[in-house]
């Protein structure tokens, strides 16, 4: 269920999923009387009957343990029930049809998160185009749907629904790949890929995630909370909001929200917003990093303020990890430095959430990201060395020492490996040519991307001796600097300009063309001498006794719950 790229994590394996398991579907509508026991009847007619009446609390139990306890218990290695199976169970009530595409879509994220070879092609074709009646019921509605689901499930459809895309632009891929010489149920598949290229089409994919952000008006929403000093959720239309706080544009842009019934809706509200942090995962997938920052635009990047809106750890983290990455990308290190670092932070203070047995995917998925972003931050802090909190630091030259050195090394290799398994696994958004695919053709879009990486990484290294030199003196002459790195002093001036170019970060949260530097090392220079300013940060000792406080408390704690 929480599965955003592990089934499909490498490239390399291209002819894995050759000896998946065929699901005969047949055979599996007539195994539905021994599938549909008693407990499973009474879940399914249980959760018809809380969505049916609204009741979030017992929706959200269902969704988040009874599914989960029963997939683990009766469907650990099948499907569940067909929809035709259970089609009679539910009454023909106005809720019915939005129920059964809701058991559909999770029938298929099972399948995808358990199954045992993973889904076939058709089973690919069907979740699509159940995913295009879900979306078709929410967005060709004239007024909001009367529905109220968990936040955590509406997050889970748009995670999922770019998911499945990623994982059908991969499969379809290996298997063009693989040619007219493949066997004669491979070229079935080819043929039948070429005929519905309309099926999980970039395009409509796209199209999916900006009507919904268009029809909750979830930008102008985030627009007025941005800027107003609120104790208040995007989730709760019942705040009371002080209208003085805002300016002209910002009050007619809530008188028009507060005539917009999608944009009072949580169901709209929550679907926008999450599919504006799917804009930012599939911009990045693409290689288009100022798009998919651009997408966050309205989006406050903060810890705390993205805890107040989106309410999903695994949404938070998912938003952090591509918004670093993407600043990464684009060598805003200053900014990709601080957001992984709430992220780990987070991650960190939120762990026990995760570790629940209902929740085993989810874990999986969150300790994979919290390395992936240890490795994003190790290269970030070798390109733009600073200063970051202390805990977090310390763990990262504990666990990742050895790393750490050959990175200070310039080991070009390391850091191939370290950005390969980091990195997103990109997609490209143009479909293969059917009448012959290059090899390359899956690695393509990976590889542009790691030369744009790589090039960076030399011009970097170049630098690295000029800061490990800086770091010794308050002056030094042109001339003994460039004898100590065997250059001439007019090759030593183009490279400290460049070094200064590459310590010169965007204004955060700004695309803009404003740049400053937070660079620990710092310089000038004054008739060929080389002036290097102080700019190192005094130790902040509060920090060090605030945790150690917090740790006491907890230690405290723990022993009043102590008997005696």
């Amino acid at each position: 269920m929480y599965h955003q790229d592990s089934i499909e994590n490498d490239y390399e394996d291209a002819d894995s999923l050759d000896n998946r398991v065929v699901i005969d579907l047949e055979f599996e509508r007539q195994q539905q009387s021994y599938k549909m026991n008693d407990a499973v009847k009474s879940f399914i007619t249980h959760f018809y009957r809380s969505i049916q009446n609204g009741k979030i609390f017992e929706i959200t139990h269902d969704y988040e343990y009874g599914w989960n306890m029963l997939s683990e218990q009766y469907f650990k290695t099948t499907t569940w029930p067909s929809v035709e199976s259970i089609e009679s169970m539910i009454p023909n009530e106005s809720m019915k049809s939005i129920f059964l595409i809701l058991y559909k879509e999770m029938y298929f994220r099972h399948i995808y998160a358990s199954l045992q070879g993973g889904p076939t092609l058709e089973h690919r074709f069907e979740s699509y185009r159940n995913y295009v009646q879900l979306f078709n019921a929410i967005l060709s509605a004239e007024r909001p749907l009367d529905l109220e689901l968990p936040i955590q499930w509406l997050w889970d459809i748009i995670d999922e629904f770019i998911y499945q895309f990623q994982s059908f632009c991969q499969y379809r891929a290996k298997q063009v790949k693989k040619g007219p010489n493949a066997p004669s149920n491979i070229v079935e598949e080819i043929q039948m890929l070429k005929q519905n290229s309309d099926v999980w089409n970039v395009h409509s994919v796209l199209n999916v995630l900006h009507s919904l952000v268009s029809k909750s008006n979830i930008n102008k929403q985030l627009e007025v909370l941005k800027h107003a000093t609120l104790s208040l959720t995007i989730g709760n239309s019942n705040a009371n909001i002080d209208q003085t706080q805002f300016t002209k544009h910002q009050q007619e842009l809530l008188m028009d929200l507060e005539n917009d019934l999608f944009a009072q809706s949580s169901l709209y509200k929550m679907l926008g917003y999450f599919s504006l942090v799917g804009l930012l995962r599939l911009n990045s997938l693409f290689g288009d990093y100022y798009l998919a920052v651009n997408a966050m635009h309205y989006v406050e990047l903060d810890i705390h303020k993205q805890s107040l809106i989106a309410r999903v750890p695994s949404c938070i983290i998912t938003t952090c990890y591509y918004v670093g990455f993407a600043y990464l990308m684009m060598r805003r290190y200053e900014d990709a430095i601080k957001v992984f670092v709430d992220a780990l932070i987070y991650i960190q203070r939120t762990r026990t959430m995760f570790q629940a047995p209902a929740r085993s995917l989810l874990n999986d998925m969150i300790a994979k990201q919290n390395e992936q972003i240890f490795y994003l931050l190790a290269i970030a802090l070798n390109f733009y060395p600073m200063r970051i909190d202390d805990s977090i630091n310390s763990y990262l030259k504990e666990k990742y020492s050895e790393r750490l050195v050959k990175l200070q090394r310039g080991d070009r290799d390391e850091l191939t490996n370290m950005f390969h398994y980091a990195c997103p696994k990109f997609l490209s958004p143009v479909p293969p040519n059917f009448e012959g695919v290059t090899d390359q053709y899956l690695m393509e879009p990976y590889n542009q991307q790691l030369k744009v990486f790589m090039d960076e990484v030399n011009q970097q290294l170049s630098i690295s001796d000029i800061r490990s030199f800086l770091k010794l003196y308050t002056t030094l002459p042109i001339a003994k600097l460039a004898s100590f790195i065997n250059k001439t002093p007019d090759e030593l001036k183009a490279i400290l300009l460049c070094f200064k170019h590459k310590m010169s970060n965007i204004e955060s949260d700004q695309i803009s063309e404003e740049f400053r530097s937070s660079s620990e090392v710092d310089f000038y220079i004054i008739n060929d001498m080389v002036h290097i300013a102080d700019t190192k940060v005094a130790t902040r000792f509060s920090d060090f006794f605030i945790r150690q406080i917090q740790k006491t408390n907890d230690i405290n704690n723990s022993l009043k719950m102590v008997p005696i």
